[in-house]
């Protein structure tokens, strides 16, 4: 019997080369795997098999792991806020995770031999695969040709001929990943340091003129409404407000920053429900967490995004980081405005039973109803006490 390979399998020039060189090459019985994480219609998936089939694979499993990757990822995104570099939404190194653990999972489920995924030897998602499949399939052997085998787009594409393939094999000018959580975008511009990306790069024409106000609603620390209505899941709000703000152009930007394997790397993206959900959901946690609630929650928050963009997503830690997260969500329920606007957009205020801007203990500035000024008096020599006493001591420095 042939022993049998999962592939990660997208459809594109590098997972339908490695379906012909592990059939064909290697003699294996391969098992393509594509996991949607909110990203493909039913159209593109149907395409995507049909292509897994010419291409010579025994059997094309999809994944529907869209409301799973929430669960145990973006809910954990939103709740702490998480911006890579105070930029990025970590839009597809959070995806990757979840689709290398799907991946791994559906190795298992099958008892296959090998798992292989396409990545070069020049990013992030060959450490991500690899490592996720080490800690979840150990035994697997993990197969990658095109790192393996040094290959250039024109070997690809050479080889893939001589094999019968026919495809379309002019490069797309941009490349497109598109998640529930935002969709990165790659081209010439991104390869240097100084080009920003033109209109027509941007997946999402910009549409809209105007302004919109919109109404999210959020309890504890999840979004459930949007303009009034509730929705059965969060991903359907996010999806909602997805369709009505990105053709704003809000939430386009391009992210500089560190890749796992020690180089530089940029990369656009468009994600205006993730950027204004959590711009929202930031702004109602100021109005009703306590300011050590936030301080802390900044310092594991910034943790937790940087160890899930390395892929480390299955080490424990994450999971006591959660339980932290989820517990300081209690309180953080209710409604937050938002002005929507060409390319940006403002969160105008927020309403909620636990908020901590409350007239009944006194107006910022203005008025006070819970202290006297003598009690002020008295706090403030004894809150800098400590410091006056080293000045005394050391005044002579």
């Amino acid at each position: 019997m042939k022993k049998k390979v999962v592939l990660a399998y997208s459809g594109g020039l590098d997972t339908s080369f490695c379906c012909i060189y592990l059939t064909r090459d290697l003699g294996l019985e391969v098992h393509s795997v594509i996991v949607n994480t909110g990203g493909f219609s039913a159209d593109e998936l149907y395409h995507v098999e049909q292509r897994a089939y010419r291409m010579g694979v025994t059997s094309h499993h999809v994944v529907d792991e869209t409301e799973n990757y929430y669960n145990t990822c973006v809910r954990y995104l939103i709740y702490g806020n998480v911006l890579k570099n105070n930029t990025y939404p970590l839009s597809v190194s959070a995806e990757r995770v979840s689709q290398a653990t799907a991946i791994a999972n559906y190795a298992k489920e099958i008892g296959a031999d090998y798992v292989a995924h396409g990545s070069t030897g020049a990013g992030n998602d060959q450490v991500r695969f690899d490592m996720i499949f080490n800690i979840l399939v150990p035994n697997v052997q993990i197969l990658t040709p095109i790192r393996d085998l040094k290959l250039s787009r024109e070997e690809e594409i050479e080889y893939l001929k001589k094999h019968g393939v026919d495809m379309n094999f002019e490069k797309a000018k941009y490349s497109i990943n598109k998640g529930i959580w935002g969709t990165s975008v790659g081209g010439k511009e991104t390869l240097t340091s100084n080009l920003g990306l033109p209109e027509d790069a941007w997946p999402t024409p910009m549409t809209q003129s105007g302004t919109r106000n919109i109404e999210l609603e959020f309890e504890k620390g999840e979004l459930v409404g949007l303009d009034g209505k509730k929705y059965n899941h969060p991903t359907e709000v996010i999806q909602a407000l997805q369709a009505i703000a990105q053709p704003y152009g809000i939430g386009r930007d391009i992210h500089v920053g560190d890749t796992i394997i020690g180089i530089k790397g940029r990369v656009g993206f468009e994600a205006a429900a993730p950027m204004v959900i959590i711009k929202a959901h930031h702004t109602l946690e100021k109005h009703v967490l306590t300011k050590w609630q936030l301080s802390w929650k900044d310092q594991l928050s910034s943790f937790y995004g940087n160890w899930l963009h390395e892929g480390q997503f299955h080490d424990p830690i994450m999971r006591n980081i959660e339980a932290f997260l989820t517990d300081t969500q209690h309180n953080v329920t209710g409604k937050v405005f938002v002005q929507l606007n060409p390319y940006r957009f403002q969160v105008t205020g927020i309403e909620s039973k636990h908020d901590l801007m409350s007239s009944k203990f006194g107006s910022y500035g203005e008025m006070n109803n819970a202290w006297t000024g003598e009690d002020v008096k008295g706090f403030s020599k004894i809150f800098g006490n400590q410091v006056m006493i080293y000045h005394k001591v050391n005044q002579s420095e």
